[in-house]
């Protein structure tokens, strides 16, 4: 199962940033050392072209990310400030994605060791997501021919806002969000089904939720590939979560999304989404499962 990864990109924080940069190297490592991946599996992602981003992004907003010109007001709503490094990892970000979806075609599943920036619309980055990796590649299979439909399935804590309002319209391509009701964002967008849950809701309310829906939304979209927002901040505990899922939990949802595209046959693309919790390592295990039930569900 081939993965991508950006790890190599650092962007400097300050002291006490919420955004867990760390994480991302700790999975990569994490995923070698249990070989859940192999060397020869994993691959370094290349940045992305500007022509590939204008597939989604205005070229005002690319135009102010690549020159530097963010108004302070832009960039506390990015939650970064702007640097040159912070640009070359969201390219690699979105370029890890593109690439995951073209393997997933080919072998029918393969994922990006980040990405899942759901946050980022056309026009502007919010909530530490600058470019939205899923939409444009989603775009670029789509402008090359080598899919007509797709399906999003976010299950991220925080609604997939950019997303949604990226394809809002469009029926191409299937939004589905299962989030916090009252997490950020808090001015949501309408994906193509929002499921809206409550603050501490538990493993089964959230796996009944999930189960009732999915059917109904694989049926609707009829995609050629799923894309899977695979965020681990519903565990309970997590700084930015509210919710109060188990890790055993999260991992039953992980094995309903990859089960439903593997007896399907549908390539599924794996993104790393939000995480955030303290000791990291937790958030860690939980994206570790994610990779686990995927490719279980890929051998059978």
């Amino acid at each position: 199962m081939r993965a991508f990864f950006c790890d190599t990109y650092e962007v400097p924080l300050p002291p006490g940033h919420r955004f867990p940069m760390p994480k991302y190297r700790l999975l990569r490592d994490r995923l070698m050392y249990e070989r859940v991946l192999l060397p020869d599996e994993l691959q370094e992602s290349d940045l992305i072209d500007r022509a590939s981003l204008l597939l989604v992004h205005t070229p005002e907003y690319l135009e102010a990310m690549f020159s530097g010109r963010l108004e302070a007001a832009e960039q506390r709503a990015l939650g970064f400030g702007w640097s040159p490094p912070l640009i070359a990892r969201s390219r690699a970000s979105v370029s890890g994605t593109v690439a995951a979806a073209r393997a997933a075609l080919r072998d029918g599943a393969a994922g990006n060791l980040a990405g899942g920036t759901h946050h980022a619309y056309a026009d502007r980055g919010t909530g530490f997501c600058v470019f939205n990796d899923i939409a444009v590649a989603a775009r670029t299979l789509q402008r090359e021919g080598l899919i007509d439909r797709a399906l999003v399935v976010d299950l991220d804590v925080h609604q997939g806002d950019g997303t949604a309002a990226i394809f809002a319209g469009d029926e191409s391509v299937f939004t589905f969000s299962m989030h916090g009701a009252k997490n950020f964002p808090f001015r949501k967008q309408r994906s193509s089904l929002d499921v809206e849950l409550p603050d501490g809701c538990g493993d089964a309310q959230y796996l009944d939720e999930l189960r009732r829906h999915l059917p109904e939304v694989v049926e609707r979209a009829r995609p050629d590939i799923l894309f899977f927002q695979a965020g681990v901040d519903p565990l309970g505990g997590d700084l930015l979560g509210r919710l109060n899922l188990s890790l055993e939990g999260l991992r039953l949802r992980d094995r309903i999304v990859a089960t439903a595209a593997g007896e399907r046959g549908i390539p599924l693309v794996l993104t790393l989404g939000g995480g955030y919790t303290r000791p990291v390592s937790l958030s860690v295990e939980a994206h570790v499962g994610t990779w686990r039930e995927a490719q279980d569900a890929f051998r059978r």
